[in-house]
C-alpha cells in the first residue's frame, strides 16, 4: 500500500513539473502564474501495474475566453508527449469557470479533434510555442 501512496505522488510531482512550464497564447506568462493551473488541479488515480488516470481540470482566466480551447490542446499535446509511463488522460474546465465548459471538455478530450487540430500548421506552430520549455 506504501508503495502506491509514493508511486502516484511521484507521478503528481511529475506532471506538475509538466504543465507548469506551459505557457499563456496570449500572454507572456506560464499557465501556473495565471492560476489556470496549479498543484490541487492535478488528480491521478492507479489503474493496474503502472498505468495511471490522470485527471487535469483547468480554470481559465474569465469565463467567456476564447482561448480556453487551445489552453486545453497545449495541455493535451504536452502531457501526451512528455509522460513517461501508461496513461488515460482527461481534461476538463473546472466547473463553473467557463460559458461553454461542456462543448470545450468534449472537443479537447475527443483524440480525433486533437489529431486534426494539430494538422493546422498555425495550430500547431501555437501549441508548439506554448508547450516548449523555455531551454529547448
Amino acid at each position: 500500500k506504501k508503495e502506491l501512496v509514493l508511486g502516484v505522488t511521484r507521478e503528481i510531482y511529475l506532471l506538475e513539473h509538466v504543465i507548469r512550464t506551459i505557457r499563456d497564447p496570449e500572454k507572456p506568462n506560464t499557465l501556473e502564474e495565471l492560476d489556470v493551473v496549479s498543484e490541487e488541479c492535478v488528480e491521478v488515480q492507479e489503474l493496474g501495474e503502472d498505468e495511471y488516470l490522470i485527471i487535469i481540470k483547468f480554470s481559465p482566466t474569465v469565463p467567456h475566453c476564447s482561448l480556453a480551447t487551445l489552453i486545453g490542446l497545449c495541455l493535451q499535446v504536452k502531457l501526451q508527449r512528455c509522460l513517461p509511463f501508461k496513461h488515460k488522460l482527461d481534461i476538463f474546465i473546472s466547473e463553473g469557470t467557463h460559458s461553454t465548459e461542456e462543448d470545450i471538455n468534449k472537443q479537447i478530450n475527443d483524440k480525433e479533434r486533437v489529431a486534426a487540430a494539430m494538422e493546422n500548421p498555425n495550430l500547431r506552430d501555437i501549441v508548439e510555442q506554448c508547450v516548449t520549455e523555455p531551454d529547448d
